[in-house]
C-alpha cells in the first residue's frame, strides 16, 4: 500500500517506523517522475509487510525535500531506523531500486 508522505505525518510514517521506508521524492509537472511512478506502485504491492513505500510531492512539503537536500526529481530515498540508507537520483529502473532495497 501506498502512503501519501506530508510535512505532517513524514515522521510518524517514516522516522518512527519499525520498517524499512522507500520514499519517492516528486512533482506533477516531473516528466521522469511519471515514469517512476509505477515502478514505485508495484514495489509497494511485492514489498508489503517488509518495506513501506510512500510519496512525498516536493512541491507542497518543501520542508522535508529541503531537510534531506533533495535537489533534483525523482529522488529515491530509503530510510531504516530513521536514518537515510539508500538514495537514488533521477529515473532508474525498477532493478535499479529492488538493488537498493536488497542492500539493506
Amino acid at each position: 500500500m501506498m502512503i501519501d508522505l506530508n510535512d505532517k505525518n513524514f515522521e510518524e510514517n517514516v522516522l518512527k517506523s519499525t520498517l524499512p521506508v522507500l520514499v519517492d521524492f516528486w512533482a506533477e509537472w516531473c516528466g521522469p517522475c511519471q515514469m517512476v511512478e509505477p515502478i514505485i506502485d508495484k514495489l509497494a504491492e511485492e514489498y508489503q509487510g517488509k518495506v513501506k513505500v510512500g510519496k512525498l510531492n516536493v512541491d507542497k512539503n518543501p520542508q522535508i525535500a529541503a531537510k534531506y537536500m533533495v535537489m533534483s526529481i525523482p529522488t529515491v530515498i530509503l530510510f531504516k531506523e530513521g536514518k537515510e540508507v539508500g538514495r537514488k537520483v533521477g529515473f532508474e529502473g525498477k532493478k535499479a531500486y529492488v538493488k537498493l532495497i536488497s542492500n539493506f
